[in-house]
């Protein structure tokens, strides 16, 4: 399957393959859309200069070449299911090649790699464009190498608060038309509303339009749905490392404090693209400084308590990281509806039925953390460490405090950790 892949769904500019995507088929295998875009195709993704300068197709041009395809703009999600089929249904045949037509790279932010992934590398045939990120980049005289870019085209908006610190800059692959106004109420939500926003429109094309103004005033109701948003932010410095403020959470008691929790990260030991059960999750904060560390990562929270469910949720999205985590119910019974592990964190509700179901489940090489503050946890801990290895360590943790008129050291509860990482065999 020769193939020029970008976006299978319908985007906005922010993601690369944005403008409307073209399935271009063999006669016969016309993939359903919207009749009224087939005329529009060829000036939107095959003439404009981001298209004409990289992608140089002439065969998908030529007057033959268009008498032997039917072009149509994917706007359905039973359109892109479609496609998606087609595309995957077809891939090694060389008679029946798909060509998939959108501006951009598709293999920044794009569908180029999910659809290697299936498919294989030797059965694709990418043809990269210039990406929004670097139009945008360009327009503005931004550094990109020094530029975060983040996603919102499957993503909630919220997923910004994981990069927003004063100072910094962003640009932001918007979904739709939409996607400005979300952004400046969520920065105005956040005490960010005095950063800059310039919303960058039709990029590269003949009706291409820059506006820019701060986000607690932004106003613009005719945005283009192919937009991209550049931040420059203002407002509080937030840092990525664990260990964030008590207060940074929404809570009823049960919360990982703030010194043991950076101390549990760090023994959790976040890498690349791992998934983490957060088990006995209370207000969710170690899953949630897990993310932010790891923006590659993903958690699953195991929650009895229904309230506590509705707190880890909020303080996820506070710290954009919701699209990553997922709540499921009490432990262990609720491990059947998860995949497997790489690291496991037990905060709570330690048994040995508990342990024996996750350590099942936890990936060959992973690691496990237990943290136990009661005498019965403490114990068993002590049995586990003896049959199973790793490292114990007892943490305690003193602040200074008031008494009287004068200051004087309030131990916290002394806390047990128990590190250790599965074997091969086991």
């Amino acid at each position: 399957m020769n193939e020029h892949l970008d976006e299978l769904a319908p985007r906005s500019s922010g993601e690369e393959g944005s403008s409307e995507v073209r399935a271009l088929r063999s006669p016969g295998e016309e993939v359903t859309g919207s009749p009224s875009a087939e005329a529009s195709v060829r000036v939107r993704d095959l003439r404009t200069p981001s298209a004409e300068a990289s992608s140089r197709v002439p065969d998908l041009r030529s007057p033959s070449a268009e008498a032997s395809v039917r072009v149509r703009a994917l706007r359905s999600p039973s359109a892109e299911a479609s496609l998606r089929a087609s595309v995957y249904r077809g891939a090694g045949d060389p008679t029946h090649p798909t060509h998939i037509l959108a501006s951009g790279d598709p293999m920044f932010h794009g569908v180029g790699a999910s659809i290697i992934a299936r498919v294989g590398a030797d059965a694709v045939r990418v043809i990269p464009a210039v990406s929004s990120a670097s139009l945008a980049a360009a327009r503005l005289g931004w550094d990109l190498a020094r530029t975060q870019v983040v996603s919102l085209v499957t993503a909630s908006p919220s997923t910004i608060l994981a990069h927003a610190s004063g100072g910094t800059r962003l640009l932001v692959l918007s979904r739709d038309a939409r996607t400005p106004s979300n952004i400046a109420e969520l920065l105005c939500d956040n005490h960010f509303g005095a950063s800059s926003m310039t919303v960058l429109e039709q990029l590269g094309g003949p009706a291409e339009r820059i506006r820019s103004d701060r986000a607690d005033v932004w106003k613009a109701p005719d945005v283009d749905p192919l937009n991209i948003v550049a931040l420059q932010l203002r407002g509080p410095k937030r840092i990525a490392t664990p260990g964030l403020d008590d207060t940074a959470y929404d809570h009823d008691g049960q919360l990982t404090k703030r010194v043991v929790r950076a101390l549990t990260v760090s023994a959790l030991a976040p890498s690349d693209g791992q998934l983490l059960w957060d088990v006995g999750a209370g207000s969710g904060s170690v899953g949630i400084e897990w993310l932010r560390v790891e923006r590659s990562s993903r958690a699953i929270a195991f929650e009895t308590v229904t309230t506590r469910a509705g707190r880890i949720t909020g303080n996820a999205a506070r710290h954009g990281v919701a699209d990553r985590l997922t709540i499921v119910g009490a432990a262990p019974a609720a491990f059947s509806k998860a995949p497997d592990p790489d690291t496991v964190f037990v905060g709570g509700g330690l048994d040995r039925t508990l342990f024996d179901a996750a350590w099942a489940r936890l990936r060959p090489g992973g690691r496990l953390v237990v943290n136990a503050v009661t005498v019965e946890n403490q114990t068993l801990l002590a049995t586990l460490f003896a049959e199973f290895g790793g490292t114990m360590t007892r943490l305690g943790i003193e602040q200074a405090g008031p008494l009287g008129t004068m200051t004087t050291w309030r131990p916290l509860l002394p806390i047990v950790q128990w590190v250790v990482e599965k074997g091969s065999g086991e």
